[in-house]
C-alpha cells in the first residue's frame, strides 16, 4: 500500500514539472491527531470514550480476579477431589477463560467496539478538516497537502509548512459562527489572517513576539502603577481614620493606658502631678495634619521614654541610699560591741 502511495506521489510530481517551471510547487502538511485533540467537540467525546474503555478494563480485571481464584482453589483442593471434579472444574476454568478473552476481544480487538466508536467519533471532525484543507488549498494555491500521521514516512518537514493550526482556527470559527455577530466575525477573521500569516513567514513571527513582549511590558507597569498607587491610597486612609479616632476618643474624655501609666510614674517620682499633653485638634482632610500628628506621637513617645529613664534614676539613687545607710548602721553596731 505505502509503494502505491509513493508510486502516486512521484507521478503527481512529475505530472506538474512543467507547472513547476514558472512558479514554486507549494507544498503543506496537517497531523490530524494534533487536530483532533485540539478540537473541543471531540475532546469532549473522547473523554466519555474514555470512560467506558475504563469500564471495560475493570470488568475484564474482574473476571481475571474470579478466573484466578478458582485456579487457587483447584490447586488447594485437587489433593481431596476425585478426576471427574478436577476436570470438571478444569472445564470450567477454561470456558471461563475463553469467555473473558472473548470479551476482550469484543471491546479492545482490531476490529472491536472502541476503535469502532473512534473511527465514528473522528469521521465528523475529519470531514470538517478535509473542507478545510479544501479551502485552505484552493485560498493559497497549494499544490500538495498531506496527513503527517498517516502511513506516509516524512523523515524530515519544515514546521512553516504546517498548517494544522490554520486548519484549528477554521474549524473554531465553524463552531463559533453562530454566537458571534458579523462584526466580530470580521474581526475573528482578521485576527486568523494574521496569525496565518505569522505562521507562514518565520521573520513576521519574531517581530510579533517583539511587539506582544513590549506590550506586555507596558501592560506590566501600568499594573504596577495602579497598585502603588492604591497602597498609597490605603495608608493615607488608615492614617486619617487613626486621627479620627485619636479625635474621638478626646472628645469622649477617654485616656489610653499608657498615658495614665506615665501620668502615675511621674507624680510618684517628682511628687507633682502631670496632665496629659495638650494637643490642637488635628485636620483630617491634608497632609500637613497627617504630620502632625505623628510629630504628636513622636513627643508622646519621647516624653515617656525620658520619664521612665527618670523613675529608673531615682529608684536607683534610693538602692543606693538605703545600702549606704544599712552599712553604716553595720559598722557602727560592730564599734560599740
Amino acid at each position: 500500500m505505502r509503494k502505491q502511495f509513493l508510486f502516486i506521489f512521484l507521478a503527481l510530481i512529475v505530472a506538474n514539472t512543467s507547472k513547476a517551471q514558472t512558479r514554486s510547487t507549494r507544498i503543506g502538511y496537517i497531523d490530524m491527531e494534533y487536530i483532533l485533540e485540539n478540537v473541543s467537540d471531540y475532546k469532549e467525546a473522547k473523554s466519555q470514550l474514555d470512560l467506558k474503555a475504563t469500564k471495560w478494563k475493570q470488568e475484564i480485571e474482574t473476571k481475571k480476579l474470579e478466573i484466578n481464584k478458582l485456579k487457587e482453589n483447584l490447586k488447594t483442593e485437587k489433593a481431596l477431589l476425585t478426576k471427574e471434579l478436577i476436570e470438571e472444574r478444569e472445564t470450567e476454568i477454561k470456558f471461563l477463560e475463553n469467555e473473558m478473552l472473548d470479551y476482550q476481544q469484543k471491546q479492545f480487538g482490531v476490529d472491536g467496539n472502541l476503535m469502532h466508536q473512534k473511527a465514528a467519533l473522528a469521521k465528523p471532525i475529519q470531514d470538517q478538516v478535509f473542507t478545510a484543507v479544501q479551502d485552505i488549498a484552493e485560498a493559497k494555491n497549494y499544490d500538495f497537502i498531506f496527513d503527517k500521521s498517516s502511513d506516509l514516512t516524512m523523515l524530515f518537514s519544515a514546521k512553516r509548512f504546517d498548517i494544522s493550526d490554520q486548519v484549528i482556527r477554521i474549524l473554531n470559527r465553524t463552531e463559533k459562527r453562530e454566537q458571534l455577530s458579523k462584526k466580530q466575525l470580521k474581526e475573528q477573521e482578521a485576527k486568523e489572517n494574521l496569525e496565518n500569516e505569522i505562521d507562514e513567514n518565520p521573520a513576521m513571527a519574531e517581530r510579533q513576539k517583539a511587539l506582544d513582549a513590549r506590550k506586555a511590558a507596558r501592560e506590566k507597569l501600568v499594573a504596577d502603577r495602579k497598585l502603588e498607587q492604591e497602597a498609597k491610597r490605603k495608608e493615607y486612609e488608615e492614617k486619617r481614620n487613626a486621627i479620627a479616632a485619636e479625635k474621638a476618643a478626646r472628645k469622649n474624655g477617654t485616656v489610653s493606658e499608657s498615658a495614665k501609666s506615665t501620668e502615675a510614674i511621674k507624680t510618684e517620682t517628682t511628687g507633682i502631678p502631670v496632665s496629659a499633653p495638650t494637643t490642637t485638634e488635628p485636620a483630617t482632610t491634608s497632609q500637613p495634619a497627617v504630620n502632625k500628628a505623628e510629630e504628636r506621637q513622636k513627643l508622646y513617645e519621647q516624653r515617656k521614654k525620658e520619664l521612665e529613664e527618670r523613675k529608673k534614676k531615682i529608684l536607683e539613687e534610693r538602692e543606693a541610699a538605703k545600702k549606704a545607710k544599712e552599712a553604716e548602721t553595720q559598722k557602727t553596731n560592730t564599734t560599740n560591741n
